[in-house]
Order: structure tokens, then sequence, then C-alpha cells
């Protein structure tokens, strides 16, 4: 602290709250991170970096055990508990006084089924993995060899590192150097909170190369109502249309829900319905949210998955194809995305993120009800 009249450095007393932020990150992510804890929006006309909440601690805090996902950090407020992974910086808990929001996975299991994953700089799948950006043919690995697809992008089995945390947030990034089919670089955060309404997450992207790159994100959290399958459920999706899929879980176009099975508009139990299938053009509220709610069959209890206005599509996944059958319909994925499947091929909704330039992607988790 410089010595001038009237500053004197010393530790904070124990009922103050000190503004700490981890420096080890780009100077403009400092910037924001500083600005954010005085409750400032960052500069006009620079790309968001995440939203940074006050109480943030420094990475040497100490840290629970690795497990096959590495390092895990709990959070918690009031009846709140979460757990989030470094591997990926995917979200393997949340809970609201002991009862389970999210079908997840166990602290001492490995990653199935993409569970609470990161969909980074791509959701879902591309055709062939290969596709045409900036005059350049681009070839990714075949990483669903099955379907000869490119699925979910390149950062789920990617360690994080910890930026800074309290105890009710956690705040990851990682950077996306250029690799095979993706020579771009990209500084990723993911922070997520817990707040008085639940969970949220804010995913930012921001571009530190020097050319144009290609960007869509989404992530897959599993929910639960607590039924042992998900048939009896009620679902809401507030969504217009629904795009249907080839035997790949590519698009084939874009259809109304209006009278078809997969209008979700009113609430209604799944039942038999096996869904793999994305929605677009959501209904919203007033701040720009749309919410797509499971509720218990008694309808007192439920969750809403609320998405924010970048996320445009929502895919809504039964499980039916998991690779573990007993995992098979007992939650309902329901992935926010900023753009579909295939959109590197399509274009449809594709964000081109210019150097210096971001995007975020929020959503969350609004449990309701008693149980």
């Amino acid at each position: 602290m410089p010595s001038e009249p009237g500053w004197t450095a010393r530790q904070p007393e124990p009922d103050e709250r000190p503004l700490v932020v981890e420096i080890d990150q780009r100077p403009e992510a400092v910037a924001d991170a500083v600005l954010s804890l005085m409750h400032q929006a960052p500069a006009p006309g620079r790309a968001p970096t995440g939203a940074v909440t006050d109480r943030l601690i420094p990475s040497e805090e100490p840290r629970m055990s690795p497990s096959p996902t590495g390092e895990q950090w709990e959070l918690r407020r009031g009846g709140q508990r979460a757990v989030v992974v470094q591997l990926g910086a995917a979200l393997r808990h949340y809970e609201v006084d002991g009862r389970p929001v999210l079908d997840g996975f166990a602290a001492d299991s490995r990653i199935a089924g993409g569970r609470g994953q990161l969909l980074v700089p791509w959701p879902n799948r591309v055709r062939d993995g290969r596709y045409e950006f900036d005059g350049a043919d681009l070839q990714l690995a075949l990483t669903e060899p099955e379907k000869h697809n490119a699925i979910h992008g390149l950062l789920r089995w990617t360690p994080w590192r910890l930026l800074a945390r309290s105890d009710d947030t956690v705040r990851l990034g990682t950077l996306l150097l250029p690799q095979p089919g993706y020579p771009f670089t990209l500084d990723v955060v993911a922070e997520y909170r817990l707040g008085p309404d639940g969970f949220e997450a804010n995913i930012s992207a921001t571009n530190v190369g020097d050319t144009p790159a290609p960007y869509g994100v989404g992530q897959h959290p599993y929910v639960t109502v607590g039924t042992d399958s998900v048939d009896s459920a009620l679902l809401t999706v507030p969504a217009q249309y629904w795009l249907p899929a080839d035997d790949r879980g590519l698009p084939t176009g874009r259809e109304p829900v209006d009278g078809t099975v997969y209008d979700f508009r009113t609430e209604r139990p799944i039942g038999d319905l096996r869904l793999d299938t994305a929605f677009t053009e959501l209904g919203r509220d007033a701040e720009g949210r749309a919410r797509v709610r499971l509720a218990h069959p008694s309808g007192s209890r439920g969750v809403d998955v609320w998405l924010g206005d970048s996320a445009r599509y929502v895919q809504v996944y039964t499980g039916d194809t998991l690779a573990e059958p007993d995992r098979r319909r007992r939650g309902v994925a329901v992935e926010a995305m900023s753009c579909p499947a295939d959109a590197f091929r399509s274009g449809t909704d594709l964000t081109v993120l210019e150097p210096g330039r971001g995007h975020v992607l929020r959503w969350g988790l609004s449990p309701w009800g008693a149980a």
C-alpha cells in the first residue's frame, strides 16, 4: 500500500470483509474482478470475464481430497450444498435441505453420461468433426466414433484451476490453446454461486487470440424430483419449436411443437416418451429467463432450470441410451445451449468471437416446494 498521509497497512479486523482477488490472471480479469467486488460494471466495450462475488479467498485455501475427478470444492448457503470438481469444472452435486436436486455422481466416481459437464467450445455434436471457418477446412477428433461425430467440445477432460472461492461461490478457469481442428485461443471462466433463490452458473469465454473464433457453449446437468423413474415426473418446456434429429443425433430441421408429443408448454407427465430433443424459441419472463420445470407427481415440489438470454436452445434428455442401465430414466438432463448441434457446420446461432471479445452463458436451478 502506498505511504500516503492517512493510509496505514494493516490486517483486516475480524468483523471486516476485505476484497480479495487472485492476481494470477490476465490484467483485464483482475480489473473486472475488482470492479465486481465494488459493485461496478466492467468498462464499456471490454469482453466479460465472468461475475465475481465478494468474500473470495485465495486459491491456497485448503481443499477437499483428490478423487478420479481431481480436487472438489464444496459450496454451502443455508440448507443448500453444491460440489464442483476440478475435472472439466463439472457440477457434481446440488441439494437443498438434504434433498438431491441433481442426479449427479459420487465423489469417488468417474464422470459418465456427461453429468454436470461444461460443453466448450461447442455443445452437442459436429457431423464428421469437419467444418469450414474463415476459409479453412478444419477436422476435429471424432470423440463419438460410433456415430462419426465430434461431441461436447474440448474441455470436459481438462483439469481447471481454482481462481477464487468463498463459502457460497467458486471461480475456476482454464486456457483453451490452439489444437488440431480448433486453432484458436480462449480464456474460459466458470463461476458457480449459491444465492437466495438457488444455484447460478456463469460461463464466460474471451478470445485472447489474434483471429476470430467460432464458439458455442452448454452445460449438461441431470435434474431429479426424487421419483424412481422420470415417467411420472411432470415436465414443462416453454418452447415453440423442436428440432427433429437423425440417428446420429444431428438436426434435420425445425418443427412447431403444436400438435406433437413434444408440446410441453403445459405441464404434463413425461410418461414413456423417449426424449433426446432440442427445443428453441423459448418463452421468457420479464427478466429474460426461460424456465424448464420438472415437478414431482404430487405437484408440491420441483425445480426450475432457468436459462439466460444467451441460452437460445435447451436439450432435454431422459437418459434412455446411457451406458449404465441403472442410471437410465432416473433423471432428466436439461442442457442450456447457446446454439444447436452441428452449428459449426450450419452456422445456426453460432457465435463468432472477435479478438478481445467475449460471451457469457447464464443458467441456474431454482428449487421450490416442500419435501
